[in-house]
């Protein structure tokens, strides 16, 4: 049965034409080039009379910041690092404020104020400053993991972004890989993915087992899904003695996962963790489907058709089905611009446990929402009734079992 969200490309062609086939890829490119830049959210944040100072830890695989290392450099090597982001006043919800050409305006754009490279044991000494004396889900971390097509500077501006917008009061961490810029370098970036997974498995696990910390969450988007499964698959293998205990939420957004491997992932971790956040209409996905040779993506499945609804259910996974949220033309970045889906995430992580019902953990003097929470699936569409046979040719045509009349 083909899946409701096949090719657009190939309406108004002729199926499987190279005419069809080029239009589509030129579409999916274009999406994927795009799909890294957030588009404008109107709604304005909190605004102050200047950058607001977010600090975040970073790890990075990548060798470098900028250029050939920072895209392709990947030795598997973790480079640790302390870093002070700029939010820029005005800043608006579901944006990401970054100068088209030359140097960033603190005034105006997100910026890099200070950072500060630590080795691993200063990480893990600084990180546990950070969490000492918090109270309820403020002790709690957010490990953000981009996807493909995402520089160093994004990463680190759009983690600092999710945070802002999502109200987060716990500690941001962001892993960063090689994720390179160009397009037909998707195969190679997959490849750097793979290098990243055993320390992306180490930083796990060491955040789970950092003193006082609450929980554990994971943001991963597209490719970064990918890599994040296998990293949390390859902890529960080995047997990580803090995993099932520290592990909070999962969000898994755009997930640029195939469905049977998500499957064989899924099989080692508890899926009440996990959170998979959909558009139907994600080209960038579509273009990946294409690509793996028509096989479904996860983060491309369509809760309202109904063999995709059944393979959702069957995952026992919690489902945000963001299609209206998501942009027309791309989809593959809703979660973060989108305002009302980065304030669901935001809300998801910062929801108060019993124990801490008289904490807020905010940013600024406005509380968080209450916990919300994936709404069902909606029910698949009832098959057309059978039609009543007509008594004889002469007779007035058959009408629908249940239809209106006239």
């Amino acid at each position: 049965m083909r899946l409701a969200f096949s090719c657009a490309a190939r309406r108004g062609t002729a199926e499987g034409s190279p005419c069809a086939v080029w239009a589509f890829l030129i579409a999916g490119l274009c999406a994927l080039a795009l799909s890294g830049c957030g588009s404008a959210g109107m709604e304005i944040a909190d605004s102050a009379a200047g950058p607001r100072p977010l600090s975040m830890f970073v790890v990075s695989t990548r060798k470098g910041e900028s250029g050939a290392l920072s895209e392709a450099g990947n030795d598997g090597e973790m480079r640790d690092s302390l870093q002070m982001i700029g939010v820029p006043p005005g800043h608006q919800v579901g944006q990401l404020e970054r100068p088209s050409i030359g140097a960033p305006d603190p005034s105006r754009h997100f910026a890099l104020v200070k950072r500060r490279n630590l080795d691993e044991t200063a990480f893990l000494t600084e990180l546990a400053s950070h969490l000492s004396g918090r109270i309820g889900s403020n002790r709690d971390i957010l490990l953000y993991v981009h996807g493909f097509n995402t520089g160093y500077d994004e990463a680190r501006f759009r983690l600092a972004q999710i945070v802002q917008d999502g109200r987060f009061g716990g500690v941001p961490v962001l892993f960063t890989w090689p994720s390179t810029n160009n397009l037909l370098d998707y195969g190679a970036a997959k490849e750097s993915a793979t290098v990243s997974r055993d320390a992306l498995a180490k930083v796990i696990r060491l955040l789970t087992e950092t003193p006082d910390v609450g929980r554990v969450h994971i943001l991963a988007h597209s490719m970064g899904a990918w890599l994040t499964m296998e990293a949390l698959r390859q902890d529960a293998i080995a047997g990580s003695p803090k995993l099932n205990e520290k592990l909070g939420d999962v969000m898994l957004a755009a997930p640029d996962i195939d469905l049977n491997v998500f499957r064989q992932q899924l099989a080692r971790l508890d899926p009440s963790h996990v959170f998979v956040l959909v558009a139907a209409n994600d080209r960038a996905l579509s273009l990946s489907r294409t690509l793996a040779g028509d096989r479904p993506r996860l983060g491309a499945l369509d809760p309202k058709n109904e063999a995709d609804r059944a393979a959702l259910e069957a995952l026992g996974v919690r489902v945000y089905d963001l299609t209206r949220e998501a942009d027309i033309f791309i989809g593959h970045g809703a979660y973060a611009d989108a305002p009302d889906a980065v304030r669901t995430i935001g809300a998801q992580i910062t929801a108060p446990r019993p124990q801490d019902a008289n904490v807020q953990a905010v940013l600024g003097d406005r509380p968080v929402d209450d916990r919300i929470i994936a709404a069902p699936l909606a029910p698949p569409a009832a098959p057309a009734a059978p039609t009543v046979p007509a008594a004889s040719p002469s007779a007035t045509p058959a009408t629908v079992v249940g239809a209106p009349t006239p």
